[in-house]
């Protein structure tokens, strides 16, 4: 027997950057280099580099949070938040600072650390960009420059914002390659233009960089990428592999533990087969496997672990306790509410759920398990006291699985060529492409100029007057000013934004 070297999984998982996935489709050749792109790939680089401009240098909200760490880590050098707290965008610091700009006392903890609940991944995805960012500005500098070396300037906020934009690439551009193992890739390639544009992605991948979704996505991408490219006969070195990008997948976003259902479900009919077929030594090396998937799992979470315990004096409290209510998801709101519902929002992906059963004739256990995943999703933000996000464009909670919904909107576009003639399949599923994408831009323009409210739920007779009456009439001036004076228009859009919620806070007290 050949003797398995120890670094060949980390390897495979390097040259993938240079190498594409199989077809199984007859689409194009087996393998192909990363720079012999195939025609469809190349539309995807090119409509990324187009869409740059777009990328919003911004740290708001929850992004606060988010960069926080990473501004922390670089220029402070230990996990004092109190300039990030002081600098923030008006609508954070309300409720947190008094009247005087001073910060609450309650919003210490028992540590004597700023609550900052958010977690520490996105910062450690952003930090190899924000360091090269920060060496410039340090050189910059001391050839005469004046720039603030503070990770609060253009530099460094570009840099995050830019390299959000990259990872969310990366995750579509990954999702595309997956699904082009299933299905031809014309379709691979309409429903990851479909799910790019026809989802909540746009504004977490763009305007609102320093949110944790559009990384996370790309964590869940890369995660279900070599989940799928080591299935069929994963070594123990490839389980170390998997296991390191699931505690950078959790460490990015806590709720992604539901993609642990995949090697989870996959062990225990793996255990299965081995007990009806009495294989003691194969059950013996998927045990193996597993312990050292747990063990680099618990590795890689770390530094979640370390920064709780500093922060809240606890590895175990997350600072997201007592919102949860395990015992009524709000499953029917969370689909389907005008209160940010995952599918009155965006209808695409109604399409894409759909087509995970559809995936399961293409492979049978990934279209059950990514049910699985789905579902349990559903239940866990479901028991959120905040299921609906808050300010969120859509439900938000969701960008993460994008790459799920590209394989299942995918697995419908194929189902529809099959079941129907092809030409018409085409047709109609790139018109209907075509316009879910010009709605979810509309409500993307709607949302974000606040001609619909940010919070709560809204109106959607409201809504569908402003697409046809409003959007087409203001979408080239605001566009403009978008790419030209996007200080004062960032600055308008703030101030609309802490109007309303103290709006709403008013109405509460009454």
């Amino acid at each position: 027997m050949a003797r398995e070297e120890p670094f060949a999984p980390a390897r495979e998982a390097a040259a993938w950057a240079c190498t594409s996935c199989r077809n199984n489709h007859g689409d194009r050749g087996n393998r192909d280099s990363l720079f012999r792109l195939t025609k469809y790939e190349t539309v995807l680089v090119l409509l990324f580099l187009l869409s740059l401009p777009f990328s919003n240098p911004w740290v708001r909200g929850d992004g606060v949070g988010y960069y926080a760490y990473a501004r922390a880590l670089l220029i402070e050098h230990r996990l004092d938040f109190t300039r990030d707290w002081l600098a923030a965008n008006t609508s954070f610091r309300m409720g947190r600072t008094d009247g005087q700009g001073h910060i609450l006392p309650e919003q210490y903890t028992a540590a004597g650390h700023l609550n900052n609940h958010f977690s520490i991944g996105p910062a450690m995805l952003w930090l190899p960009f924000l360091i090269t960012a920060h060496s410039g500005v340090l050189l910059y500098d001391g050839l005469g420059g004046r720039v603030a070396a503070d990770g609060f300037s253009k530099p460094y906020v570009m840099t995050m914002a830019f390299a959000t934009a990259f990872y969310g690439f990366l995750a579509v551009f990954i999702s595309f390659r997956l699904a082009r193992k299933y299905v031809p890739e014309r379709w691979a390639f309409l429903a990851t233009l479909g799910i790019w544009f026809g989802s909540a992605l746009p504004v977490y991948m763009y305007f609102n960089p320093s949110w944790s979704h559009a990384l996370s996505a790309f964590a869940v991408a890369i995660f279900l990428w070599y989940w799928v490219r080591t299935r069929s006969a994963r070594r123990w070195t490839e389980w170390i592999v998997l296991g390191a990008i699931g505690g950078l997948m959790l460490d990015v976003y806590y709720p992604n533990a539901v993609l642990l259902l995949l090697p989870l479900l996959e062990s225990i009919a793996g255990y299965w087969k081995s007990y009806r077929a009495l294989e003691i030594e194969r059950a013996g090396r998927l045990f193996l496997g597993n312990v050292c998937f747990a063990a680099m799992l618990l590795v890689t979470f770390l530094p979640t672990l370390i920064t709780k315990e500093v922060v809240y004096g606890s590895y175990l409290k997350s600072g997201y306790e007592n919102l949860w209510n395990w015992k009524s998801p709000a499953f029917f709101k969370l689909c389907v509410s005008a209160d940010h519902g995952l599918f009155s929002w965006h209808p695409i992906l109604l399409l894409a759920f759909a087509g995970l059963f559809c995936l399961r004739k293409h492979d049978r256990p990934l279209g059950l398990y990514l049910m699985g995943v789905f579902v349990a999703l559903v239940y866990t933000i479901g028991c959120d006291r905040d299921w609906d996000g808050l300010s969120s464009f859509g439900n938000r909670y969701f960008v993460s699985i994008t790459p799920l919904f590209v394989l299942g909107l995918a697995a419908s576009f194929d189902w529809l060529a099959r079941a129907w003639q092809e030409r018409r399949a085409a047709i109609l599923a790139a018109s209907a492409t075509a316009v879910l994408i010009l709605w979810n831009l509309g409500l993307i323009f709607q949302w974000g100029t606040h001609l619909i409210p940010p919070r709560g739920a809204i109106s959607w007779r409201q809504a569908a007057y402003n697409q046809v009456a409003v959007v087409p009439e203001r979408a080239a001036s605001t566009m403009k000013a978008y790419l030209t004076h996007r200080t004062q228009l960032m600055d308008r859009i703030e101030r609309e934004d802490v109007k309303q919620l103290k709006a709403r806070q008013s109405e509460a007290i009454e």
